[in-house]
């Protein structure tokens, strides 16, 4: 397709997770994807379902045997960019490691992804999203008082895994173009993940965050942001931070700041937020949501995933497309014009 991208010939060694699902969106950006699969995996059947392994090619080679292996590297000669998400050593055993492959074409970006990086103790061992978050803080500081939550596998898979390592080839490809030199992209979801953690860090330097879960401004303590359940079950989300948007919250659901404490006294936090839940249960997530609906108030319904794609901004922007099977696929992002 066409696309910033277009011209960029990327190789990918398939695996499973962010190396995926970076490469997704390089296709989705224009680059030419060739996918190296290992014999007798990825049926159709399975290609026709999971919309992370679209638009690239395919070919299926065996990275153990010699002839297979001369295979890829010749692909390996005309490309820009190498993919892989093996353990630590593992490509270097099978014969394309940055070495081999930097051997015959110097201007590759070869981009590795992994969970714990390609050094430290924790490098070898296995793991996953919930992992990697546990050694950054992350995990400690997401969920209700009683227990962390993990946050799908948002937040390191993709948020500090493969977003991480499209920063690192894009800025790779630049620094080529410039130079006519590749480089190795050493992506790891742990640093990447405490990247994310900058401003959290930095406000508890400043002693404005506290290790305690729902004790601070973005973790559900504060009572301007966070969720509430209504009559009928469902949720709304609130994030009413700023003083103008947080007077049209507390108007909306018909109280005024005289009836509650200063916003920012953490003290008061608690029975602040027992008041305003009382008065969200009123009503139904729907009827708050219209009530909020056009305003600054910082006022959203919590969606379940069948209700996203018929939302009126989701369904104006199409975020979402039908991929049969009664399932959905997110639109290529981010839109880049012509």
């Amino acid at each position: 397709m066409a696309g910033p991208l277009a011209g960029v010939h990327v190789v990918e060694l398939a695996g499973i997770g962010p190396g995926p699902h970076a490469s997704m969106m390089l296709a989705d950006l224009g680059a030419d994807v060739v996918r190296v699969c290992r014999p007798g995996t990825e049926a159709a059947e399975e290609l026709a379902i999971d919309h992370t392994l679209r638009g690239r090619r395919r070919i299926y080679a065996d990275l153990k045997h010699p002839q297979d292996r001369a295979e890829v590297l010749r692909l390996v000669e005309g490309a820009d960019v190498l993919v892989e998400g093996f353990r630590p050593g593992v490509a270097e055993r099978l014969g394309v490691g940055p070495a081999d492959c930097r051997a015959l074409n110097p201007r590759l970006v070869y981009a590795r992804m992994t969970g714990w990086g390609q050094t430290g103790p924790y490098a070898t061992m296995a793991g996953h999203d919930i992992n990697y978050l546990s050694i950054t803080g992350a995990l400690a500081a997401i969920g209700p008082v009683e227990c962390p939550v993990p946050p799908l596998n948002l937040v390191g898979d993709f948020g500090g895994g493969s977003l991480f390592l499209l920063v690192g080839v894009l800025a790779a490809l630049h620094q080529t173009r410039t130079t006519g030199a590749g480089t190795v992209v050493d992506a790891a979801m742990v640093d990447g993940v405490t990247t994310l953690l900058q401003s959290v860090w930095e406000m508890r330097s400043s002693g404005d965050w506290h290790d305690s879960r729902q004790a601070n401004l973005l973790d559900g303590g504060a009572p301007f942001y966070g969720t509430y359940e209504c009559a009928d079950g469902e949720f709304i989300a609130v994030g009413a931070i700023e003083p103008q948007f947080y007077a049209l919250f507390v108007a909306g659901i018909g109280l005024t700041l005289e009836d509650l404490s200063p916003q920012m006294d953490r003290t008061a936090w608690p029975a602040m937020r027992k008041l305003v839940a009382d008065r969200i249960r009123t009503r139904t997530r729907d009827e708050w949501a219209a009530v909020f609906d056009g305003t600054d108030a910082c006022v959203t319904p919590v969606l379940q995933f069948a209700e996203v794609a018929a939302h009126p901004h989701m369904a104006a922007r199409r975020v979402l497309v039908s991929a049969g099977r009664g399932g959905w696929t997110a639109q290529p992002a981010p839109r880049v014009s012509e």
